[in-house]
């Protein structure tokens, strides 16, 4: 398991905190930050801010293990990490009730966004918990994902870029949870609304509400799902790889249910996001009117038509209102015709208004669910704001931009000074003025309210007459040409300088980070941003609830002739408001930065991080850090840290940690000049004495690491030895008990048998004085009865099986025991027959006892039985109950069948046998045909005297009937059938259980005669060849004879 790190010293890439860089330069600067970013190490320290390098891939160094990891920790105890700022500014504002700001700045694509979310996702996760606490805290960071759909974008630099500048300030109560928060918006760049730079897209919300929205609600919209059907959509990059527009439409769509919006006002935000795109699609054609003035018309009004609908505005109020502006002045009015550019300029101007009005409105509405309505007690204060912009062609936007960077750069160094001195005061330290840049003189260039550029805009701006851009630089040469900050191609050439980087419609700023050309083109339009007052005025009157409320100055009621402020007058007031908001704040800095253009992982374009260093003056940042002592740290920690480098405080320091520090200090001649004791914290001059410490606390790790591992394995080889040593002498124990009982045993046998001996020696002297002449009579007794008892014990163990035809025996051992060993054979044998009798059910007893009468009739007088004994007897072989063929002839019998079989009855006159059913019951006997099931004959059983059968293997049998019956009057029946023994057997028990009739006969003879009506007819059977598939035939010879010919049966 790896050791815990203690300090942010310990396994460091490179440097930590780039106050310790050694030596500072701005290529050692560089050379840190990518040999960090090599490594995976995107976060790196200035003091107390934080550089964050965006890796364009997901890093895992955010999981909830790594947020218990920094909770509650020191700064500077563990490796950079945006955590620890996080960590930080929450604990001083729950434990020291200190208001905390975090500003984070970068350009596009450095990931400010993300880290903000980082902060507030952290916050969320360290503060308290509860139903009313986790409400408030999903609500919070359920509102990023409603803003950044309305205000981010897909940029050629990034592809959810922040559009506009937002600042959160988060408020909790006394024991540290959220109570809810107020969000405010800066500078939403509206012009993206009507027109984007190539390879880029218009706010998210767009291609999400057409991707994500139901076909029904884009039907209640009136809009279609194809991009190319709106003008201010652009189509080369309408769809982003990694970017699902339909799934982010429903997760806005859920985080506007968490934060508040009402189903209606989700539907009314809808509408207008919908009109901005049918705006967009209104176009214009020329007129010429009979005086000689242009102007314009709508060339198909359908989607005019559609979008008054939508907002409930009357299509001829806005139709005008694209046709014609109103000039009001004093007492009087007057009406100017638009042309086609004007048409499209109030076209567009009326989108970016409805749009950003829009976008101002959700940010109040998330206010109104998120604000606190219990007395404030602590507020956090997070601040994502646009990041120094040096473009090929910088414009207003650019300009305002990094007037706003410029005075936070200007906020950052007197809150890092004032931070500074203080500690200085606080650690008793003496204070020395730090040579910094002031960039106040730049500030001032831009905002003196006298001479200040934008003070000059704003007034030519309201001056009348005609007013230019070109006239703005020219009065900006007159003004300014002579501040060392400003520079423009007249200022220029009036020293007799020539520089052909300059423009003639352009001006040069010298920014703290860095000359930037801006192009004044754009410059008074985009301060003026007027909306015609027509314009406005239709809005108002439209029966769209949320329109009035965007556009107030429309009421007829309230016209204000008072020309409204200017676009840089109220961006100069907003950040006069932060910047004080934020001077009441303890700061904590995130510096983002973006390693490529590329937006790729592992890539580290030098030249645009050096950009990106100077102009976020990050060098400048490290130079006030350092410019007095670049290292401080308190006593405890610093003992702790480096106690082991000298040996009157190694081990354990006894005293108090100070005095333990300066003992530590002397014995390392630490030069005086190099660090100052304060009041809790040494502070340390250059980062070379801290590196110095560093290299000899690390040496002497080495060294005790070496001294722990000699004393651990000489501790393990000693409990090695020691544990065999014990075991041995367990073993040896064991081994002699062993020993010792084995010897005991030998001893003891040893002695039984001397015992036995001297035993039977005794006794056989004390028995030679009674032995007598019956001594021999004993011992053959005795010999006798040992015999027995061994042959009746073998024969135990030799017992043959419990199968009655098991015919095994055991052999006789001798020869006197013959009589008795034939005994026990015969009574073993009947009580095994006894055994298996007594397991015989009756149906099982009664097969047998017929098979076994069977055997006594015809058992060695019957060829045909040997074949018989293995068949069991089956007796309806018909199933004449079940079978619905014979069903008739089984309704007809009384009583029940005991046999039912197919017989051949055999005809006197040519032998053949003609197929009839034999049934037997306890009476009688029936003859029926085979077919019909008809009954031919029914002889009672008293009627029946006798059966004659041949010794051979055929099947014929003669019933012979009592002379004088009624059953004789046809004469006796000669039968043929595969069951004989089983059908005669039948008739012999029948008889034999019948108490009113004597037992039946049988005669078994080759020759006997049968009484056919008058004439006895002679049976006779005969052996012969096989034939007819070795079957049994029979024919007649004369009147008086029929002649069977049974085969021969090898």
């Amino acid at each position: 398991m790896p050791l815990k790190n203690t300090s942010l010293l310990d396994n460091m890439i490179g440097v930590g905190d780039m106050v310790l860089l050694e030596p500072l330069s701005e290529d050692s600067f560089l050379e840190n930050l990518k040999n960090r970013f090599d490594h995976n190490e995107i976060y790196t320290y200035i003091g107390s801010v934080v550089i964050s390098m965006n890796p364009y891939r997901s890093l895992p160094i955010y999981t909830p293990d790594k947020v218990e990891e920094y909770r509650n920790r020191n700064f500077y105890e563990l490796s950079p990490h945006i955590y620890a700022l996080a960590d930080e500014a929450y604990r001083s504002l729950r434990d020291q009730d200190k208001d905390q700001c975090i500003l984070i700045t970068g350009e596009s694509g450095a990931g400010k966004t993300e880290a903000s979310k980082l902060v507030m996702s952290y916050v969320a996760a360290v503060c308290g918990k509860g139903q009313e606490v986790n409400k408030v805290k999903e609500q919070l960071l359920q509102s990023n994902p409603v803003l950044e759909a309305f205000g981010n974008a897909k940029t050629v630099r990034n592809d959810n870029s922040s559009r506009f500048g937002k600042y959160m300030d988060i408020e909790f109560d006394f024991k540290g949870d959220p109570l809810g928060g107020v969000i405010s918006n800066y500078l939403l760049e509206k012009s993206r609304v009507v027109k984007q730079p190539r390879g880029e897209r218009n706010f998210h919300i767009f291609y999400q509400l057409l991707s994500g929205a139901s076909d029904d609600t884009l039907k209640k919209l009136k809009l279609h799902r194809d991009f190319s059907k709106y003008n201010y959509l652009s189509l080369d990059s309408a769809v982003v790889n990694g970017l699902d527009d339909a799934a982010n439409f429903r997760t806005v769509r859920n985080a506007m249910q968490i934060v508040g919006f009402m189903e209606d006002e989700v539907q009314s935000v809808l509408e207008l996001v919908a009109a901005v795109l049918k705006l967009g699609n209104i176009e214009f054609k020329p007129e010429s009117r009979c005086n000689g003035t242009d102007e314009s018309r709508i060339k198909d009004k359908n989607d005019l038509k559609e979008m008054c609908e939508l907002l409930g505005i009357e299509q001829s109020v806005l139709e005008r209102a694209f046709s014609y502006r109103t000039v009001e002045a004093k007492m009087e009015k007057v009406s100017t015709t638009l042309n086609v550019a004007q048409a499209y300029y109030a076209r567009d101007a009326l989108a970016k208004n409805l749009y950003s009005r829009l976008f101002s409105w959700l940010v109040t509405r998330i206010n109104e669910s998120i604000k606190v309505t219990k007395t404030r007690h602590k507020v956090m204060g997070v601040l994502d704001i646009y990041g120094f912009e040096i473009f090929e062609d910088n414009s207003f936007e650019q300009f305002i931009i990094n007037y706003c960077n410029e005075k936070l750069q200007q906020i950052f160094i007197e809150l890092t000074l004032r931070e500074e001195q203080e500690e200085y005061v606080r650690e008793g330290i003496e204070w020395t003025n730090i040579e910094y840049f002031n960039n106040a003189i730049i500030c001032d260039l831009i905002e003196n309210n006298q001479n200040g550029i934008l003070a000059m805009l704003d007034e030519e701006c309201l001056r009348p007459g005609t007013v230019t851009d070109e006239t703005f630089l020219d009065k900006l040469n007159t003004v300014c040409a002579e501040h060392q900050h400003f520079e423009s191609r007249l200022s220029k050439n009036s020293k007799f300088l020539t520089d052909h980087s300059l423009p003639h419609s352009c001006f040069r700023i010298q920014h703290y980070a860095g000359k930037v050309l801006y192009r004044v083109e754009g410059f008074v339009d985009k301060n003026n941003d007027l909306l015609y007052r027509d314009l406005s005025q239709a809005m108002y009157k439209a029966n769209h609830s949320l329109i009035k409320q965007l556009f107030p100055e429309g009421n007829p009621a309230k016209v204000n002739l008072k020309r409204p402020p200017t676009a840089g007058f109220q961006f100069r007031a907003s950040v006069g408001t932060l910047m004080r908001n934020l001077q009441t704040k303890n700061p904590n800095y995130i510096r983002c930065i973006k390693p490529n253009d590329k937006k790729a992982s592992h890539i580290f374009t030098e030249s645009l991080v050096r950009h990106q260093v100077r102009y976020l003056g990050l060098m400048e940042n490290v130079r006030v850090r350092r410019a007095g002592y670049a290292f401080r740290q308190a006593y405890e920690p610093c003992l702790e840290r480096y106690k082991m480098l000298c040996k009157r405080t190694w081990p354990h320091w006894r005293g108090p940690a100070r005095e333990g520090v300066e003992v530590l200090m002397a014995d390392l001649q630490v030069p005086a000049e190099e660090f100052s004791y304060g009041r809790s914290k040494i502070f340390i001059r250059n980062p070379r004495t801290l590196f110095f410490l560093e290299e000899r606390r690390r040496q002497c790790l080495q060294d005790l690491a070496t001294l722990i591992q000699k004393i651990y394995r000489g501790w393990k080889c000693r409990s090695q030895f020691l544990l065999l040593k014990k075991s041995q002498i367990v073993v040896a124990a064991w081994y002699r008990r062993y020993a010792q009982q084995k010897k005991y045993q030998r001893i003891k046998s040893a002695t039984t048998v001397v015992q036995s001996y001297t035993r039977g020696w005794q006794v056989r002297r004390e028995y030679r004085k009674f032995f007598r002449a019956n001594a021999g009579k004993k011992i053959y007794d005795f010999t006798i009865q040992r015999i027995m008892q061994k042959y009746f014990l073998g024969l135990k163990s030799t017992m043959p099986s419990m199968s009655p035809i098991d015919k095994n025996w055991p052999a006789r051992p001798y020869l006197f025991l013959d009589g008795v060993h034939t005994e026990l054979r015969r009574i073993f044998h009947l009580w095994r027959c006894k055994k298996y009798r007594s397991q015989f059910t009756e149906e099982k007893k009664a097969v047998y006892e017929e098979k076994l009468e069977a055997s006594e009739i015809f058992k060695d007088k019957k060829a045909l039985y040997p074949s018989s004994v293995s068949q069991p007897f089956k007796g309806d072989y018909l199933e004449i109950s079940k079978n619905p063929k014979y069903q008739k002839l089984s309704s007809a019998m009384d009583e029940k069948v005991l046999l039912a079989d197919v017989v051949n009855k055999i005809n006197r006159a040519n032998g053949k046998g003609t197929a009839r059913i034999f049934l037997l019951t306890k009476k009688s006997v029936v003859l029926a045909d085979q077919k019909t099931g008809q009954v031919k004959a029914s002889v009672p059983l008293p009627d029946l005297t006798s059966v004659s059968v041949s010794t051979q293997s055929d099947g014929f049998f003669a019933l012979k009937l009592k002379e004088g019956s009624a059953s004789a009057v046809k004469g006796d029946f000669l039968l043929s059938s595969e069951h004989l023994i089983e059908i005669i057997t039948k008739l012999h028990r029948i008889g034999a259980t019948a108490a009113d009739r004597e037992q039946l006969n049988i005669d078994i003879s080759d020759e006997f005669l049968v009484q056919f009506k008058q004439d006895k007819v002679c049976v006779k059977f005969i052996q012969g060849a096989p034939k007819n598939g070795n079957s049994v035939s029979c024919k007649r010879k004369n009147n008086r004879l029929l002649e069977v010919s049974v085969p021969t049966t090898a």
